[in-house]
């Protein structure tokens, strides 16, 4: 759980971080003596951490597609949301601990953490970077990103030399053809918020939920009945581009602060990356872990609970998204 929250300092995506820390965590978990499918619903759940604690992609491109409302309120503002995650898993892992009498090893020695702390100071310095920068206003949130890889690029090249000039280029090409679709994304999304405006379907949308109910938390809940469905079958940023437009008018009207509206929407949409049928994060744990998706699935069953218990909280106490930001930035 720590590793995922240190790792979303430095990727922002939960896929990456299931991808990138899955085989180191699961093979060190069954070393230890844990069994494989525990290791990897541990893994796969922790992941979902990565996009709620800055840097978040999924909180910009909520930003980007509401408008009117801070990237940089949004990416602190899952700070606290993201460590309460963080915890209530914990708890759950704690549980299973002792149920099934897992193994326990000695804490380690203060000399250990203090060398290991050291071997890892200069990785550990990336969010600190990008926290640090946009929060003290040297750069903004977009400028962070290109520091922190800048950062990232010095490391692995010139300081660890872990990389080839030859990876880089692959590495380069990659991250090209990356970008490359999620700009015809963003370009299909332009065109997508003036057919709304045009046709006024988020007014249509907003009228026909308040034909229901007019209650901030009663219409708070039936989002996130909404977003969970969402999240089973829709891609993240697509589910974001396609439905914030029409959510923000009524969020307005209905004076629920965006800044806390997108950290909900964004742990929903974590929470089905978690859910088949399009469960990316299962799928990605289930091939790190090597295991079918059946166990996958059998496996990550009760960590769902944390989870909800976690959204809730995020979704009844608007204080523990809005708090941080409110306090930091004015």
């Amino acid at each position: 759980m720590l590793a995922s929250i240190v790792f979303a300092g430095m990727s922002g995506s939960a896929v990456a971080d299931a991808a990138g820390l899955g085989t180191i965590e699961i093979r060190a978990m069954e070393n230890e003596g844990f069994d494989r499918e525990f290791s990897a619903a541990v893994t796969a759940a922790s992941s979902t951490i990565g996009p709620i604690i800055p840097p978040s992609i999924p909180l910009i491109v909520f930003g980007v597609s509401a408008g009117g409302v801070s990237i940089a309120k949004l990416l602190i503002g899952g700070v606290v949301p993201g460590v309460l995650v963080g915890i209530s898993l914990s708890i759950m892992v704690f549980y299973f601990a002792v149920k099934r009498n897992y193994p326990k090893s000695k804490f380690p020695t203060g000399k250990k953490i203090w060398n290991d702390f050291k071997s890892a100071f200069f990785p550990l310095l990336t969010p600190v970077i990008l926290i640090g920068g946009i929060l003290s206003g040297v750069f903004t949130p977009t400028e962070g990103a290109a520091v922190a890889s800048l950062y990232a690029f010095i490391l692995t090249m010139i300081v660890y030399r872990e990389t080839t000039w030859k990876d880089f280029l692959l590495i380069l090409r990659d991250t090209a053809k990356e970008s490359a679709s999620i700009m015809f994304i963003v370009c299909a999304s332009s065109l997508y918020g003036y057919l709304l405006t045009r046709t006024r379907l988020p007014n249509q949308f907003m009228n026909a939920i308040f034909t229901v109910t007019q209650n901030k938390y009663l219409i708070l809940l039936l989002l996130n009945v909404f977003f969970l469905v969402i999240g089973c079958f829709m891609e993240t940023n697509a589910a974001l581009i396609i439905l914030v437009p029409i959510l923000t008018p009524m969020a307005n009207a209905l004076g629920i602060d965006l800044l806390h509206l997108g950290v909900m929407i964004v742990l929903n949409l974590m929470i089905g990356l978690l859910t088949p049928p399009v469960g990316m994060c299962l799928y990605a744990t289930a091939k790190v872990a090597d295991i079918s998706l059946d166990r996958m699935i059998k496996a990550i069953l009760p960590f769902y609970v944390p989870l909800i218990i976690a959204l809730l909280l995020v979704t009844f106490v608007p204080g523990i998204v809005t708090w941080l930001p409110n306090a930091l930035i004015h």
